[in-house]
C-alpha cells in the first residue's frame, strides 16, 4: 500500500461538508423508487407463471394509483362534471330552495307606519297602513300564488296571494298591479305600486293577513317570523342560517 508523503497536497483538507438533504427529499425519492419498482415488477410479473409472486403491497398501491388516474381521466373527459366543491354549492342551493317557505320580508324599503290593526270609525280596520309616495314599488312579503289581482271595491286595485301555509296576504289601494291571477311569486318580488285607489284617505299600502280565513294583526304575525313593521326590520329566514350552519 502506497504511503502518502507529507509533501503530497491534502485534497480534502479545508473542504466544507455538503449538507445532508432533508429527510422529506429522501422519502420522496424512496417513494418514487418504490412506485417505479412496482411498475417494473408488474411488467415482469406478467411473464411469470404465478402472478402471485408480485408483492401484494405493491399491487395494492398501484391499484390505488390506477383508480385515481382513471377518475382524473374521467373528469377531464367530461368538463361538465361537477367537482366536490361545486356539488356542495348545489346542495346548499337545493336546501335554500327547500327553505324558501320560511322567508318573510318587509313590503317596502322605506315607509311611514300610519295606522294599526283594530277598530277604526266603529269598524274593524283589518290590516295596517304604510304611507309611501305614489308609484313606489312594493314587494311580496312571502312567496305564494296570486289568487286575485285587479280592482276590488274598497280595496281599490289590490292583490291577494295565498301562501303555502294556507294564510293569505292582501295588498290594497295600489296605483297599479304588476301580477295576474295564477302567477307564482317569491318573497321580495315586486308585485305592485303604491297608490290611493278605492276607499283611501291618502297614498299608502294597505296590508292584511288572513289566517284560516280570518284577519289577524300583521304586526304580531310578522314579528313572530322575524319581521318588525314598526322598526322596519326584517330577518332573512332562519332556515337559510340553519342550512349554512350545516
Amino acid at each position: 500500500m502506497r504511503q502518502r508523503l507529507s509533501s503530497e497536497p491534502d485534497r480534502y483538507r479545508g473542504r466544507r461538508r455538503v449538507p445532508t438533504p432533508p429527510r422529506s427529499r429522501y422519502a420522496y425519492v424512496a417513494a418514487s423508487a418504490v412506485v417505479g419498482a412496482g411498475v417494473v415488477a408488474m411488467g415482469a410479473g406478467a411473464n411469470f407463471p404465478d402472478a402471485k409472486a408480485v408483492n401484494p403491497t405493491v399491487l395494492h398501491n398501484l391499484e390505488n394509483a390506477s383508480s385515481a388516474s382513471s377518475q382524473l381521466a374521467d373528469r377531464a373527459a367530461d368538463p361538465g362534471r361537477a367537482s366536490r366543491g361545486e356539488q356542495r354549492g348545489a346542495d346548499k342551493a337545493v336546501k335554500a330552495e327547500a327553505n324558501a317557505e320560511d322567508v318573510w320580508l318587509l313590503p317596502l324599503d322605506e315607509y311611514t307606519f300610519t295606522s294599526p290593526y283594530g277598530i277604526r270609525f266603529g269598524k274593524l280596520h283589518a290590516g295596517i297602513d304604510l304611507a309611501a309616495p305614489e308609484g313606489v314599488p312594493y314587494k311580496a312579503i312571502h312567496g305564494g300564488t296570486v289568487t286575485s289581482a285587479g280592482y276590488n271595491g274598497a280595496y281599490g286595485y289590490a292583490i291577494t296571494i295565498k301562501n303555502p301555509d294556507g294564510t293569505e296576504t292582501i295588498y290594497g289601494h295600489s296605483r297599479r298591479v304588476l301580477v295576474k291571477t295564477g302567477d307564482v311569486v317569491k318573497a321580495g318580488q315586486v308585485i305592485g305600486e303604491v297608490g290611493n285607489t278605492g276607499y283611501s284617505y291618502g297614498t299608502h299600502l294597505h296590508l292584511e293577513i288572513h289566517v284560516h280565513g280570518n284577519p289577524t294583526d300583521p304586526i304580531t304575525f310578522l314579528r313572530d317570523r322575524g319581521v318588525d313593521i314598526k322598526l322596519q326590520v326584517e330577518s332573512v329566514y332562519a332556515g337559510m342560517a340553519a342550512s349554512e350552519a350545516s
